[in-house]
């Protein structure tokens, strides 16, 4: 049986992005439409798997944002060690990423991601996103604690 929306636990949200910028504009974003789901930032692929990996680091259910281009492991790189953990396989992952390249887009898409989402530089780019993502887990079913 389904749960009501109100009654729903918050979905918690792991954006995985090295760019001051765009994660000021998401917790912007996000203050502006008033939803107060959890935020937990990491810097890269790395920082982010350790994240995942740490009992009760990132709550669950939750969602990732996740960058491409970073340091270290990039989100590709991120994607394939996250489907390869049982524990994580599971995980919904947005991308969300300035590279239009369609490599990065198939290779996103290869590791089964939920959408591949380019910035927009600049207006309410973010709002638009943190919109769509606030209607997504309020329908979506989220995989739960295994």
């Amino acid at each position: 049986m389904n749960q009501e929306l109100s009654e729903r636990k918050p979905v918690t949200i792991l954006l995985v992005d090295d760019d001051y910028v765009d994660v000021k504009g998401v917790e912007r974003a996000l203050k502006q439409l008033k939803i107060p789901n959890p935020l937990i930032r990491a810097k890269d692929g790395v920082e982010a798997l350790e994240l995942l990996r740490q009992a009760d680091s990132v709550s669950r259910p939750y969602l990732i944002l996740l960058d491409i281009n970073m340091p270290r492991m990039n989100g590709i790189e991120m994607l394939a060690q996250l489907r390869q953990d049982r524990k994580l396989a599971s995980s919904v992952v947005f991308v969300l990423t300035t590279s239009k390249d369609d490599e990065d887009r198939i290779a996103a898409y290869d590791q089964h991601v939920a959408g591949y989402i380019v910035k927009r530089q600049g207006g309410d780019g973010f709002i638009h996103i943190m919109e769509m993502l606030d209607h997504y887990w309020r329908v979506v079913e989220m995989p739960g604690i295994s």
